[in-house]
């Protein structure tokens, strides 16, 4: 199984807690790294803690959780070598994985509930990049993120 590293700022806090437990269940290695309660914290700094962890090679995935996921996303897409999606539906979160090979999940749980987050986060770890013509293009995307 493979080792995630997951974090939330307050406002995701809750969520994350369920999705540690779900994947406890799955026989997954978790990493939580943080935060420990409700405090309000800024989550860019949570972001880079997973966004570290696959970076590093101490995480294979990651996840992240804030109010609407939008802030993760934004945060995680900044370190190189980090493709972070935002999705919404199973369908998203599994074509994020099959085309784009994207290595962190972003979540709202202000904007997504609890059963259909675990549905997307299933669909996340269990989906594998296809390459083929995917490859090329998230090769051309590493050309782009090499040059900035």
């Amino acid at each position: 199984m493979a080792t995630i590293a997951i974090a939330s700022d307050h406002a995701g806090f809750q969520l994350k807690g369920e999705l540690v437990a779900e994947l406890g269940k799955l026989a997954h290695m978790v990493n939580d790294l943080g935060p420990a309660d409700t405090s309000s914290v800024d989550y860019p700094d949570f972001a880079v803690r997973v966004t570290d962890a696959v970076t590093g090679g101490r995480a294979e995935l990651g996840v992240l959780i804030c109010g609407t996921g939008t802030g993760m996303a934004i945060t995680a897409n900044k370190v190189h070598g980090i493709r972070a999606a935002l999705c919404r539906t199973e369908f998203e979160a599994r074509m994020s994985r099959q085309h784009n090979d994207a290595n962190v999940l972003c979540l709202g749980q202000r904007v997504t509930g609890t059963g259909l987050a675990i549905e997307i986060l299933k669909a996340f770890i269990t989906a594998s990049f296809e390459g083929g013509r995917h490859a090329t293009r998230v090769e051309k995307i590493r050309a782009v993120e090499a040059k900035r």
